[in-house]
């Protein structure tokens, strides 16, 4: 299970609908996860190429409202239909240049022949397999048929709509999509298909043109990234793909995320640490921690099992910042399976932690088991697991006072204060670190500087920077 994003083209962008030689607007928002973050992106470096469309902040600029959703559980899924039903408004606005409303993304490929009939005001609903055909499909609801410019490969030229998203210096890069892994309580191999690796040539080539756009920092990102190549090349090459991308110059931040425990390999480990750049940082889902449980989740872990992969990562990578999501409240967790659970995370002390009550998704082997948990369990539950974390981060993060730590800048305040990073926090997901300056001059988003740790809240980071 992953954390959701909610992202709209950001304020600063401005509305810059009257360029010479643009016909039209396009307001685009993103729900869901961060390799649909990368759909977007693609989808608008298409539209872009064609020099038709320019992005808007503001949908009621907007000649065309593209809402890419997510539909993984109920409550992404209510998300995407009331977000889908406010862009709507701004079609039947008179005022409003709206004329074509476009849903894509995983609701859209999970409820196709739902949405048609539930949300009329949709001109057109598209699945995960039709960002290639995006801008045909704009274009053809405009009444566009004028000859269009030759494009260059999109997903190298994503660089160009990425900035409209986020902070340039960040770039994410999806090296697979779809999933194999058979858990019980999950959606996305019924939505986006078996586990496709991106052929190794294609990813460095993307990686190469987006340092070249200024990213600083590469995200991987996959529904298992430790998987990467077992389909293609017939065995997990993932150790190879971060060697080559750490090496490029000027050899950026490399960050993974969502590496299923069962597939973290050796050589994975030995190259997160040997490699000065590869961040300190794992992303890795757990789930649960009792064997029962997770067989019943259609995981083949156990919880001896992890426990000694836990500690032989830290013994591996002594300054390894461990990040996992928990889910509660699975069909037939137990008061004692909870206490275990509650147990396992005090001994773990990961340093990121989310915990998600499990949600009941039609179609998925889970939805049918007996003893299905109440809600108000579930919440009790989460509640309790996020007090016991927010006391274990608070204790590693005030372990950090005193020290002088890299940070990679974010965002550079008008008060004077910057707010960065450290490798062991992901973007838009994990704590910042305020800083301040003693003298000039400026610094700026991606630049990586050393930051003396002067203090930390309930859960963020201060210091000053420390000038050589």
């Amino acid at each position: 299970m992953t954390e959701t994003i909610k992202e709209n083209i950001p304020k600063n962008i401005g509305n810059a609908c009257t360029d010479v030689g643009i016909s039209f607007c396009v307001h685009l928002v993103t729900l869901g996860c961060d390799k649909n973050r990368v759909d977007s992106e693609i989808m608008l470096a298409r539209l872009m190429g064609t020099q038709r469309f320019t992005p808007t902040a503001d949908p009621a600029m907007a000649d065309v409202i593209i809402v890419n959703t997510c539909g993984f559980i109920r409550e992404a899924t209510q998300e995407s239909i009331d977000t889908v039903l406010e862009m709507a408004s701004f079609k039947s606005d008179p005022n409003a240049p709206c004329r074509v409303l476009i849903i894509t993304g995983c609701m859209s490929e999970r409820y196709r022949e739902e949405a048609h009939t539930a949300i009329p005001e949709a001109d057109a609903i598209l699945g995960v397999k039709d960002t290639d055909t995006i801008v045909q499909t704009v274009l053809g609801l405009l009444g566009d048929d004028s000859p269009l410019p030759q494009q260059d490969d999109p997903v190298l030229n994503r660089a160009l709509s990425r900035t409209y998203f986020q902070a340039g210096h960040v770039a994410h890069v999806k090296i697979s999509d779809g999933c194999d892994n058979a858990c019980t309580y999950c959606t996305i191999p019924s939505i986006r298909g078996a586990y496709t690796s991106k052929p190794m040539e294609e990813i460095i080539a993307e990686c190469e043109a987006l340092l070249a756009s200024g990213a600083k920092e590469l995200v991987l990102v996959a529904q298992d990234t430790a998987l990467y190549g077992k389909d293609l090349y017939k065995k997990p090459r993932l150790h190879e793909l971060m060697q080559a991308i750490a090496n490029l110059p000027p050899k950026p931040w490399v960050r993974l995320m969502y590496a299923y425990p069962e597939h973290i390999t050796p050589e994975i480990i030995q190259t997160i640490a040997e490699l000065p750049n590869i961040c300190k940082y794992i992303d890795m889902p757990i789930q649960h921690s009792e064997t029962e449980v997770l067989r019943r989740m259609g995981r083949p872990g156990t919880r001896e099992g992890l426990l000694a992969l836990i500690q032989n990562l830290r013994e591996k990578i002594p300054s390894l910042a461990l990040r996992t999501t928990i889910m509660v409240g699975f069909p037939g967790e137990t008061v004692e399976d909870f206490r275990n659970l509650y147990n396992f995370v005090k001994e773990a002390r990961f340093d990121r932690l989310g915990v998600f009550p499990y949600s009941r998704e039609e179609g998925t082997p889970a939805a049918i088991l007996p003893r299905q948990v109440k809600d108000e369990v579930k919440h009790t539950r989460r509640d309790r697991l996020m007090r016991l974390q927010q006391k274990i981060h608070q204790e590693k993060q005030r372990a950090k006072i005193g020290q002088t730590i890299d940070v990679i800048i974010d965002e550079a305040q008008e008060n004077g204060i910057y707010v960065g990073r450290t490798q062991h926090d992901a973007h838009e997901v994990d704590a910042v670190v305020r800083f301040t300056i003693q003298s000039p001059p400026a610094l700026y988003p991606g630049e990586i500087v050393p930051v003396k740790i002067l203090g930390a809240d309930e859960y963020d980071l201060q210091g000053v920077h420390a000038q050589p």
